[in-house]
Order: C-alpha cells, then sequence, then structure tokens
C-alpha cells in the first residue's frame, strides 16, 4: 500500500461523511464558500478498470460538464492555479479490481466542453509542474495491477494551495454508487452545489 492510499484509508475514517442517510449537513469553512476556481483531476492512484479502460475520464469529462453548468466556479486545465481541486474516482462495486495504470491514458493535451448554456476550450500550454500528480505519477510506465480503493464512486474537495494537495485533508468527501454519471444530474456536484448553498443561507439568530 503507498502512503497515499494509506493516508486515504486514514481520511475515510476521518473526514465528515456526506451521503443520502445524513441527517445533518457539514458546514464549509469560508476559504472555501470564497473560492472562484476549480481544476478536476482524477486521482492519482486511480487506475482505468480493464473492463471499462475510460471509465475515469468519462467520470472526469461529467463533473467539469456539471461544473460547467453550473457556472459558480471557473475550471482550469491540468497544472494551472485553482483554488480548489476535486479528485474523482470510479467504482465498481467491488474494493478490489484489475485497472491499467501510468502511460498517456488519462492525459490530455486539450479540451472541448460544451452544455445547453455554456461552452468551454482549453489547451494545455507547455508542462504542468512535476509536483503535479495528475500528469506526473512517479510510476509513469504502463502497468496493469489490482487496485484496492473504495467500492463505490468517490469525489473529493480539497484545497489547492499545497504542492501536492491531495497530501493534505480533504475538506468534503462524497461516495456513493454512481455519483459521478449523469442521470441526468451528477449526483456528486449536485450534493456540493446544496452543501455551499445551505452554508451560504442567512443565520437566523436564535430566540432568547
Amino acid at each position: 500500500m503507498t502512503a497515499r492510499l494509506a493516508l486515504l484509508a486514514l481520511s475515510l475514517l476521518l473526514v465528515i461523511p456526506a451521503s443520502a442517510k445524513d441527517k445533518k449537513k457539514p458546514t464549509l469553512p469560508e476559504d472555501i464558500l470564497r473560492a472562484e476556481t476549480v481544476r478536476v483531476m482524477i486521482d492519482p492512484d486511480a487506475g482505468e478498470p480493464l473492463d471499462q479502460p475510460q471509465a475515469n475520464a468519462f467520470a472526469r469529462e461529467n463533473v467539469e460538464k456539471a461544473f460547467l453548468e453550473w457556472g459558480r466556479f471557473r475550471l482550469v486545465m491540468d497544472g494551472e492555479v485553482s483554488d480548489l481541486v476535486i479528485a474523482i474516482r470510479t467504482g465498481n462495486g467491488k474494493s478490489l479490481r484489475p485497472t491499467m495504470k501510468g502511460g498517456p491514458i488519462d492525459q490530455r493535451p486539450g479540451v472541448g466542453q460544451s452544455t445547453d448554456s455554456s461552452v468551454r476550450i482549453g489547451v494545455q500550454q507547455g508542462h504542468p509542474p512535476m509536483s503535479d500528480p495528475s500528469t506526473y505519477p512517479q510510476d509513469r510506465g504502463p502497468h496493469i495491477g489490482n487496485e484496492v480503493g473504495p467500492s463505490d464512486d468517490m469525489f473529493t474537495v480539497y484545497r489547492a494551495g499545497a504542492s501536492d494537495p491531495l497530501d493534505s485533508p480533504p475538506v468534503w468527501r462524497y461516495i456513493k454508487k454512481d455519483c459521478l454519471r449523469p442521470s441526468p444530474l451528477v449526483p456528486a456536484v449536485e450534493e456540493f452545489r446544496k452543501l455551499i448553498a445551505e452554508a451560504e443561507k442567512p443565520k437566523v439568530p436564535k430566540t432568547p
């Protein structure tokens, strides 16, 4: 188990849970509410399932389009500076599955996305910094292995200030089956949207 996977296992125990069963919504820090830019990345420890070799790439596309439709945050390309980083990884109902990792499978030189109300076109300028784990993993060669991780889709929000944001404690995490698939909305993004809306509601003073 890598250090990042060990941190993930620990953070799953410590992070504020978010699920459809939660009765009390967690509150978001003020700096998260002031965030203006977001970068969506595939968790660098997530490989692509052999039976669905672009599952994580499609999930990232779904999440980015949902953010684009929402319009609250400006999406930035890989390697660019952002206020928040969203790390995603898909699940298939099993905690252990064979995957392909490394190589250019999840790298992209540019992006072109459109929704009913907006269009996004971006081109990668030069090379992202070597500290960016989404584009320069330690082992860059393609290889097949057995991946251990959450059995359901996972959507995790990090502050982007650190050199490697994913080494910092997550701000919020949502884990649920198919929560990265549009049906027609992307459930994980909708839950994050509701969380922000709830945090921004005016506080009603308690009557003595």
